[in-house]
């Protein structure tokens, strides 16, 4: 195993759907690829991928944003590592590497959000340092009032 991380460029970005469709298995396929192509367009945006050798086995967005209550901060969002490569300590290298990666952009702090049935990230994110702070709440506007 060769494990390297780097910041996936934004003509690149669309190589990221198929992972993403591990974790966001609702939302149709060209409405995902639609989103994704938006997301890259946005300057506070970025996506860190995780390779193995050339092959592409986890990403991870990056979220920036100015908090009143922790000052510069980084939101840490859609992180996948392939099944394959779990349980490989392939997740904290990659915090590792996102850590040293945003501080060096001025980041003060991390926050993110994970599902509530999604139990082995919590155990991850505890292990990592981060603390439950609140909840995140979210309410669809779409007619349709669907998740996806």
């Amino acid at each position: 195993m060769n494990i390297r991380f780097k910041v996936i460029e934004k003509k690149d970005i669309l190589q990221i759907v198929s992972l993403l469709q591990q974790l966001n298995t609702t939302t149709p396929l060209p409405l995902l690829k639609q989103r994704v192509l938006e997301m890259v367009t946005y300057k506070n945006y970025e996506c860190i991928g995780t390779f193995d050798n050339d092959k592409l086995i986890g990403v991870c967005g990056l979220w920036y944003s100015m908090r009143h209550y922790v000052g510069k901060s980084v939101e840490p969002d859609h992180v996948i590592i392939n099944d394959k490569y779990r349980g490989k300590n392939i997740g904290k290298k990659l915090f590792t590497w996102i850590e040293n990666h945003t501080k060096s952009k001025g980041c003060e702090a991390m926050e993110l959000n994970t599902y509530t049935g999604n139990r082995k990230s919590h155990k991850f994110y505890y292990n990592e340092g981060f603390e439950i702070y609140g909840f995140h709440f979210v309410k669809i506007t779409r007619d349709d009032k669907t998740f996806y």
